[in-house]
This record gives structure tokens, C-alpha cells and sequence, in this order.
């Protein structure tokens, strides 16, 4: 369980959206799982008891639709006017995550923090990775996307690991069994 085991999560992306949904924050049109506010909710009252620190985006940045050269404004937390979305994390957001980052010796990374495909919304993204670039930690990245995200950025051979099965990567570090590798331990 990874609330046991780090001191810090830091959650941005769409996955962000659910989180601040259960806690009452509005959230415009972003992502949101509905089926899984209830489970976003005990996860954050569970990484309270273990004494980890669940970071949620701090401030937004959002438009009226994902795309390139329209409107794009910056809000704080919570404060998502209904027919906006969010497309990325704010610049609090990054200063905030970058000076957690800096402090750590492990960091995994599964998912990007915006929609970095669109140049309006990648600034989050790109500087996280510069960050995890420069950092000397020990970082594992896991996740299609977010290997995209590297390798558009030029700092893929500046992590220590990284691998395109995000969620075989997640399912790994939680203990789980993960049945190909199963197959190929199986002594039958």
C-alpha cells in the first residue's frame, strides 16, 4: 500500500479531479470518476491516519474547451466556474510539487499533469520533468503517456527506470501479482 510506504503523494492529471470532487471543491467540466469519489474519500481519510500527505493541485489552469490558442486563465483550487475545464496544474501547483520533488530520494511518476499533447497545457508537465530530470533522485516512471511526455521533452535518459506499463507498474509496486509473471514463475 503506498500510503504506507511514502511520506508524500502528489496527485495532478485528470485523477486530481475525483479527489477535489470528494472534498467538496468545484471542478467545472474536468475529469471526475463518480464511481470512485467514495473511494477517493476513504483513501485521503486513510493516508491521514498513516501520516501521508495526499497534495492535491493548488491552482489550475483551465479554458472552455482543449484546445490551442484560446483563452487560458489561472484559478485557485475549488474555484472552477462550471463550463470551464482543467487542462493542467497552475504555477503554484508546480512550485509547490517541484520543492517536494527536490527534497525526495524515490520518486515514481505515472501519468502526466496536463494535457501536454496541446502546447497551452504542457508547461506543467514539461517542468515537473525538468525537475525529476535535474533532481538526482531515484526516479521510476511508468506509464505510456508519460513516457510520451518524456521523450517529447528530451529527458527520457535522465530517469532511472522507466517503463510503458503504467498500470502493470502500479500493480508492482502495491505487491500484487502480476499473472505474466506468474505464468513464467509457475513451476508446474
Amino acid at each position: 500500500n503506498f500510503l504506507k510506504r511514502c511520506q508524500d503523494i502528489l496527485i495532478g492529471g485528470g485523477m486530481a479531479y475525483t479527489f477535489l470532487k470528494a472534498q467538496g471543491a468545484k471542478v467545472g467540466r474536468s475529469l471526475v470518476e463518480e464511481e470512485k469519489i467514495e473511494e477517493a474519500r476513504g483513501i485521503l481519510k486513510e493516508a491521514s491516519r498513516e501520516g501521508c500527505r495526499i497534495r492535491l493541485p493548488l491552482d489550475h489552469l483551465v479554458a472552455r474547451e482543449a484546445r490551442d490558442g484560446i483563452g487560458v486563465r489561472v484559478v485557485d483550487r475549488g474555484e472552477i466556474s462550471p463550463d470551464y475545464i482543467s487542462l493542467d496544474i497552475g504555477p503554484r501547483t508546480i512550485e509547490l510539487f517541484s520543492g517536494i520533488i527536490r527534497k525526495a530520494k524515490t520518486v515514481f511518476w505515472n501519468g502526466p499533469l496536463g494535457m501536454f499533447e496541446l502546447a497551452s497545457f504542457s508547461k506543467g508537465t514539461r517542468a515537473i520533468a525538468k525537475i525529476l530530470a535535474e533532481s538526482g533522485a531515484t526516479v521510476v516512471v511508468g506509464g505510456g503517456e508519460t513516457v510520451s511526455a518524456l521523450r517529447e521533452f528530451g529527458v527520457e535518459d535522465k530517469m532511472t527506470h522507466v517503463s510503458t506499463g503504467g498500470g502493470a507498474s502500479l500493480a508492482f509496486l502495491e505487491g500484487l501479482e502480476l499473472p505474466a509473471v506468474a505464468s513464467l514463475t509457475d513451476k508446474k
